[in-house]
């Protein structure tokens, strides 16, 4: 039987593992136009926002989870700063990524309510 962590309860880990694959599938788009490092970048912050969701749930300390959290809600930004620019450059249109930058504000917004849930 596969262990279960404490992160796959929490809404915003789920969440943001959806945005992470939606985030992985316009990377493999930018793959096949060659914009490697675009891809690359694209991915790595798609999982530093689940991975960091994950590790703070891990720890012991509020405070910790605490700024996990903000590193999460920080990668989220990166994410879409990023899908701006690759509008602005032609890379995808606007139907492309609007429903993903408003899944991402929405993240944003609950990322902060859980932290400000958490108790110090």
């Amino acid at each position: 039987m596969r262990p279960h962590f404490r992160f796959e309860d929490l809404e915003i880990w789920q969440i943001a593992r959806g945005l992470a694959v939606k985030f992985h599938a316009l990377a493999a788009v930018l793959d096949k136009r060659r914009l490697y490092r675009y891809a690359e970048q694209l991915r790595a912050a798609g999982l530093s926002l689940t991975n960091n969701i994950a590790e703070g749930s891990g720890s012991t300390h509020v405070q910790e989870f605490k700024q996990f959290l903000n590193i999460a809600r920080r990668s989220l930004f990166e994410d879409a700063s990023m899908l701006m620019v690759f509008e602005s450059l032609g890379l995808f249109a606007s139907s492309d990524i609007d429903d993903l930058l408003t899944d991402c504000d929405m993240l944003s917004r609950k990322i902060t309510n859980f932290s400000r849930t958490l108790k110090c």
